[in-house]
């Protein structure tokens, strides 16, 4: 019998003290932007976009899905000019390749071919492999034609699938905090109004087939033995300036600190997401060419 090398059992040993580290979750961001916003009712905030059918509302909860005929978006009564935006999301186990789940800022309909967008989305994925959350944002038609992303992708410290768990947007106009339970996981600063968006824009979450890029570059694809493809929404939050609001109109703030700063905790706690979860951040990529990105 061969006995294994002392490296092997100290290797071992690191593995399962990361772990542990990680399976935890991330420290206290020690504030809780969502428990000061009260939720909305979908119909009271939202009405459906596209594929009607394949969209059920049920007291507060929604449940759109995707099969091989259509799937299903919706969209905010009302435009905003900054905010706080978030639900609470649950995704389907199993096979999902292919499928992205959404929530998401657009102007895409106002301004078509030259639009802005923030994007939280769940890319779809194979059994043996955990959901990727990607967060992105387009500026003045940055997502259109010759695609210029500025994506940060992130596998979380939970399992999508089991439970809600609440994800949100905060957009002010001196900079964009991505959250997952209130946790920060995603700053993006105002450096100049050339790389940030300022335009109005809605609401919208949906769930649809992007086979072509969706799961690892298009390598997997939808499969539509496994349809329906479900996502759920419910404690949908929605505070902001409309555009319709007074100019002294002021968003929510993500930060006991009040605008454009994040407190030494919750910096504290985004840092462990993106020690320990961040799977790739466009600034870091050396296939990009960064000149299109300078906020990099």
């Amino acid at each position: 019998m061969s006995l294994l090398p002392s490296s092997f059992f100290s290797f071992l040993l690191f593995s399962i003290v990361i772990r542990c580290s990680t399976a935890q979750g991330p420290p206290s961001p020690g504030y809780y932007p969502s428990s000061k916003i009260s939720p909305v009712a979908f119909g009271e905030g939202f009405k459906n976009l596209w594929g009607p059918q394949h969209q059920k509302v049920d007291q507060d909860s929604l449940t759109i899905w995707l099969d091989t005929y259509t799937g299903s978006g919706f969209k905010s009564l009302h435009s905003y000019r900054s905010g706080y935006f978030g639900a609470a999301v649950k995704l389907q186990p199993g096979y999902t390749a292919g499928v992205i789940t959404s929530l998401y800022l657009s102007n895409n309909q106002d301004y078509p071919g030259n639009h802005d967008e923030i994007d939280i989305e769940f890319l779809g994925t194979t059994p043996d492999k955990p959901y990727v959350l990607q967060t992105n944002v387009f500026i003045r038609g940055s997502g259109d034609g010759n695609i210029i992303g500025r994506e940060m992708r992130f596998h979380l410290w939970f399992d999508p699938t089991e439970d809600f768990h609440n994800y949100a947007i905060l957009w002010e106009p001196s900079e964009i905090i991505f959250l997952v339970d209130d946790v920060p996981i995603r700053r993006y600063p105002r450096k100049s109004d050339a790389t940030f968006p300022a335009r109005e824009m809605h609401v919208y979450g949906s769930i649809w087939d992007a086979s072509s890029w969706a799961t690892e570059g298009g390598k997997y694809k939808a499969d539509y033995k496994y349809q329906p493809f479900i996502g759920q929404y419910k404690n949908f939050k929605l505070e902001g300036c409309t555009t319709e609001a007074s100019t002294s109109c002021q968003p929510p703030s993500a930060s006991p600190l009040g605008y454009g700063s994040l407190s030494p905790q919750q910096l504290a706690a985004m840092q462990w997401v993106q020690n320990n979860h961040l799977v790739y951040d466009y600034c870091h990529d050396p296939g990009r060419d960064h000149t299109l990105t300078p906020e990099c």
